[in-house]
């Protein structure tokens, strides 16, 4: 089946997208709208998308905006392009332009169950209303807090990433117990007088997913996150690195929630008695200087990670600054087979040996497993488009995937990681 791509609806699209449209009083997709109501927002220019595949329209999406609320009027596939992902594109493309005009509220009115619109906003997180199929979705982001999450590079993050984490069952664990479930139910956690947590500290070798990690709790909370780089703002700032610093965090501070997540947190927070450089030891002191400001308001989560826990400055990891040190490891065999499944799972195979697989991997992270995955896809497709054999991986095929892949730990890596739990993780 052809490629499909989401573009904004064209003057000509009209005469295309009315047979998917059909008799909108017995589709049942959004119903509540008319067909000449629909007509008359396109023309009025009210948001609308169509998927295309090639010059066929095989979808697409109406919505008319009053205020800060918004409709959608119409969602629509064409029967042959169901269940290909379209409807959520579409809808995830609508949302992100309605956000950008100011719209917090997003809501669509069925009269009775349909296919195509109730999975689409299912999938996209909309909540549905108890006594009418009325789904409708509260945006995060206010409109006062766009321009600045384009200024400092932040963005929604979709739902679900968090589900989506496979393998990393205690971390996982973990961190939705300590982080995400006492911010998502601050009310309780208050009465309970319980303070969530404004700042944590990831730490562990490289590949393991500490920025997964953060982006799945931004996901989770349906927060804004914002990833600082400090190379980055070093180089686009003339005045110095603790200017851009402060800078960058007098904006986000603006932001009515956010997570914010500094990667390579050494290179700005490193022990200073390690260092001879006058100007590195004042990035050190403003970022003292700036932690202690973010954590004063709610609905904002600080997360700092480290391949190099022992680099870090120990009045940096102080309690007041860090709420949680947070261990993240390598994958256990249990963690390695779920990653494993999820990437094997759509490569075509026959009775693969999974414990051999585990096993022969025991020393990867979940991005060497990532990486021996793609070799193994771009083995088979070799393999059945040169060789003309198979399009099926065998245990073999894969184990030998796995020998080309030169792991990023090592027996010393882990076992200075194992002392590092007992030195600095506090959970």
């Amino acid at each position: 089946m052809a490629s499909w791509r989401i573009r904004d609806f064209h003057e000509d699209d009209l005469d295309l997208v009315l047979p998917l449209w059909g008799d909108p009083s017995t589709t049942g997709a959004a119903v509540a709208f008319g067909l000449s109501e629909i007509i008359g927002a396109i023309r009025a220019g009210q948001p609308a998308l169509v998927a295309v595949a090639g010059i066929e329209v095989v979808g697409s999406a109406v919505a008319m905006i009053d205020g800060d609320h918004a409709w959608i009027m119409r969602i629509s596939l064409a029967n042959s392009w169901r269940k290909q992902g379209i409807g959520s594109a579409l809808l995830e493309a609508l949302e992100s332009s309605l956000v950008t005009r100011g719209v917090r509220r997003i809501s669509c009115l069925f009269t009775e169950t349909e296919e195509v619109g109730a999975a689409a906003l299912d999938h996209r997180g909309f909540n549905v209303r108890d006594g009418l199929l009325l789904y409708e979705k509260v945006e995060s982001v206010a409109t006062s807090d766009i321009n600045i999450l384009k200024e400092v590079g932040g963005r929604m993050l979709g739902p679900g990433l968090w589900e989506e984490l496979g393998g990393m069952i205690r971390e996982k664990e973990l961190i939705e117990r300590r982080v995400i479930l006492p911010l998502a139910n601050a009310h309780l956690a208050d009465r309970v007088g319980l303070f969530p947590p404004r700042g944590i500290m990831l730490f562990g070798p490289p590949g393991t997913g500490k920025t997964t990690f953060a982006k799945g709790v931004a996901s989770r909370l349906g927060w804004p996150f914002v990833e600082l780089f400090p190379s980055r703002l070093a180089g686009e700032s003339s005045t110095g690195l603790a200017k851009a610093l402060r800078d960058t965090f007098s904006l986000v501070g603006e932001l009515d929630q956010v997570v914010v997540f500094i990667d390579e947190v050494e290179e700005i927070a490193s022990a200073r008695e390690q260092r001879t450089l006058s100007a590195s030891h004042g990035v050190t002191n403003e970022m003292l200087k700036l932690i202690p400001s973010f954590r004063e308001k709610d609905c904002r989560l600080l997360v700092c990670a480290t391949n190099s826990v022992r680099a870090i400055d120990t009045a940096f990891l102080r309690h007041g600054r860090f709420d949680y040190v947070i261990p993240v490891g390598p994958p256990d065999a249990e963690a390695r087979r779920a990653i494993w499944l999820r990437y094997l799972s759509s490569i075509p195979n026959e009775d693969l040996d999974l414990e051999e697989i585990v096993s022969g991997s025991s020393l990867f992270t979940p991005a060497d497993i990532e990486f021996a995955a793609r070799r193994t896809a771009q083995a088979v497709f070799e393999q059945a488009l040169l060789d003309q054999g198979a399009e099926l991986a065998t245990t073999e095929l894969v184990l030998g995937c796995i020998r080309d892949t030169r792991p990023t730990l090592s027996a010393q890596i882990i076992h200075e990681f194992e002392q590092d739990i007992d030195d600095y993780a506090r959970v």
